[in-house]
């Protein structure tokens, strides 16, 4: 039995950690980087399940840029958490790299690696950019907000947009409008390695990384190739997705676990569930499905002091959607100064208003009501904070509330 089928029976679903390593205002890289490891080792000693590293590119404000270096050191930073990522974005990389890495890593660290696939809707921003189609959701992998797919893009309140709706206590937000500067987007992710339609490749590269895995990846032409640091390393392989779209039902034909990010996309958090569920087909590994919900939270000793803690979020969030790709994460005061305009209150609202604040209690029934209407198997908290202290504290306090 596993750890999160025996923390599922004695009382709430886990807890995990997906960690940005990010980059607070007068901080450097290496702070960055440093509290992750600190990070890692303390909310392991909490009791949280797993510990995943995001991938994002060309952005000031967020360092995990290598998921697969970071984990490296986390896993020997720690003994005992499984290790991750949340995700890799395959538009930049093959899968005979990823099962290279990511094998190399389970190799080492035996029952302990997660690798987290996600899928950049880039084509997807590309149609918008050029008039030919809108991306109200997106497969984009969880903690998208800093990544260089959404550094160039902006997004406003469509005119036509759904209404906001509350599920059983749960806010499903409407879903912003995007806008694409597609000449800057295609610089950047060119830089990356992204390979246009990469997005059409999804799929198949999730099953060729199971094959290498296996040792039975044959090409085109029938050649049997192998990837030794890969085959047999004892590897679990999760999918990430924000939409009811190619992810979802990868996911679930695989018969893989899946995670839904409300936390990115929260306007679309059940259609994506629905869209796994939906699709997927028992597997050697999940014989049903299993579903991780991710979520934004702040914890505080009480209401106010989370509030405040929180406060610089929305200017935050502001720096991703106004094209400048997520900014070192502001101070409170710093917060406090900038005057804000109705647009852009409009066009932070969505993930503003689904950010987790307050004290332990607060937060936790606000978690178990996501977890509710979602039926998540298990959620997966990011938080950020100004000052690395009182992101620290944070999950200690929602630990110690949870358990």
């Amino acid at each position: 039995m596993s750890q999160a089928d025996r923390v599922s029976q004695a009382g709430r679903v886990p807890l995990s950690v997906l960690d940005l390593s990010p980059r607070s205002q007068g901080a450097s890289a290496g702070d960055a980087l440093r509290n992750t490891l600190d990070l890692a080792r303390r909310t392991e000693k909490f009791g949280y399940h797993r510990y995943w590293l995001a991938e994002h590119h060309l952005v000031p404000g967020v360092v995990s840029s290598a998921p697969a270096v970071v984990i490296a050191l986390v896993a020997d930073a720690t003994t005992r958490i499984r290790v991750g990522s949340g995700a890799v974005q395959m538009g930049h990389h093959t899968a005979v790299t990823v099962a290279e890495e990511f094998g190399t890593l389970a190799q080492i660290h035996p029952a302990r690696i997660d690798l987290g696939l996600g899928r950049p809707a880039v084509d997807r921003l590309f149609a918008a950019a050029n008039g030919s189609g809108q991306p109200s959701g997106s497969d984009q992998p969880a903690a998208a907000s800093g990544a260089a797919a959404s550094a160039p893009a902006a997004s406003a309140p469509a005119a036509s947009a759904p209404a906001a709706t509350v599920i059983d206590g749960l806010l499903l937000p409407a879903p912003p409008r995007m806008r694409v500067n597609a000449e800057r987007l295609r610089r950047q992710f060119a830089l990356v390695g992204y390979r246009p339609g990469a997005e059409d490749e999804y799929g198949q590269q999730v099953r060729d990384i199971q094959a290498f895995l296996r040792g039975d990846y044959r090409t085109a032409e029938g050649e049997h190739l192998t990837v030794p640091a890969a085959e047999g390393a004892d590897l679990q392989i999760w999918v990430l997705g924000s939409s009811a779209g190619a992810s979802a039902r990868t996911a679930g034909e695989l018969g893989l676990p899946f995670v839904a990010n409300y936390h990115v996309a929260p306007a679309s958090v059940l259609e994506a569930v629905r869209a796994y569920r939906d699709a997927f087909v028992p597997s050697a590994t999940f014989d049903r499905p299993y579903v991780m919900v991710s979520a934004d939270v702040v914890v505080g000793p009480d209401d106010d002091t989370a509030a405040e803690l929180a406060s610089p979020y929305g200017l935050w969030v502001l720096s991703i959607r106004s094209g400048e790709g997520a900014r070192p994460f502001p101070s409170p005061a710093e917060a406090a100064a900038h005057r804000w305009t109705p647009e852009e209150r409009a066009l932070v609202a969505d993930r503003v208003e689904t950010q987790f604040v307050g004290g332990p209690a607060t937060v936790v029934r606000k978690l178990e009501t996501l977890r509710n209407v979602t039926g998540a198997d298990e959620l997966i908290i990011t938080t950020i904070a100004h000052d690395h202290a009182d992101r620290v504290r944070s999950y200690e306090l929602l630990a110690g509330e949870w358990q």
